[in-house]
């Protein structure tokens, strides 16, 4: 099915080899996703590569310095925008506005990498550990930081991160709220890679190419599988796995793959 682009306000999309390259670009603000239409650009992103069958993997990435800054801090202090009101107010901003990114980026069917490019922060910090794998520049910062300022992970992040590294990892680095570097982000499994800052995008092509290089039907299948497996008992999981595989071997796709591989076989 092919798809125009969704139009964005404060990100930019593009499409190349099956790749999908969203891009923050919010820099005057860090590219917060508070008091900016960055939520609203990201939903649709998501959508648009569910419903788009020309897109085998997704890419979010920052413009400018940072990744994401997270929620706007000066908002927080002067109770504006997404934090003003009364209880009832602020929990149904956050249900109707920052938690629609949790939702949509979960149920995205294609692999998602992170080009973390600076600091990821609070909420910023959480949209990076929504993706599946996540490479980051050596510029690149991260930090829980919500207690710091008196407010819990209100995006879903503490379900993300503890998923990602454990619960004894994800529990300090949130109780804490202290800002780590790439290395140190490495070596607890948030970042599966640390590149040179101008290398970062270079390498996230690299992996991006070479999962969209993959039969794309099995590719989101897989992915769907690799979600639903957390949350499955394994003997529906198995049952899920078997009807999937039949619809693999009923594809096109997976006969093409299957004689590319015979003749290359044949030339060896």
């Amino acid at each position: 099915m092919s798809m125009s682009l969704p139009s964005l306000t404060d990100a930019r999309l593009t499409l190349e080899g099956r790749v999908a390259t969203l891009t923050l670009d919010r820099h005057d603000v860090r590219n917060a996703l508070t008091g900016t239409a960055l939520v609203d650009d990201i939903v649709a992103v998501a959508d648009w590569v569910n419903a788009c069958d020309e897109v085998s993997v997704l890419v979010i990435t920052g413009a400018g310095s940072a990744f994401s800054a997270g929620g706007n801090v000066k908002d927080m202090a002067e109770r504006d925008g997404d934090f003003a009101g009364d209880v009832a107010e602020v929990a149904s901003r956050y249900r109707r506005g920052i938690q629609r990114i949790p939702l949509a980026l979960q149920g995205v069917e294609v692999p998602i990498i992170a080009a973390v490019n600076g600091p990821a922060i609070g909420a910023g910090f959480d949209l990076a550990n929504m993706a599946d794998v996540r490479i980051a520049s050596r510029k690149a910062k991260f930090g829980e930081t919500f207690l710091t300022l008196g407010i819990i992970p209100g995006d879903g992040g503490a379900w993300f991160m503890q998923r990602l590294i454990g619960y004894q990892r994800a529990f300090e680095l949130t109780l804490s709220g202290r800002v780590i570097d790439a290395e140190e982000a490495k070596a607890y499994g948030i970042v599966l890679e640390v590149t040179e800052p101008e290398a970062l995008l270079e390498r996230v092509g690299e992996m991006a190419g070479q999962m969209a290089a993959q039969p794309p039907k099995a590719t989101r299948l897989t992915k769907r599988l690799m979600k639903m497996g957390s949350r499955m008992e394994l003997p529906d999981f198995l049952d899920l796995c078997a009807n999937f595989q039949g619809m693999c071997h009923n594809e096109p796709e997976h006969l093409e793959a299957v004689n590319a591989m015979l003749e290359k076989m044949a030339r060896k």
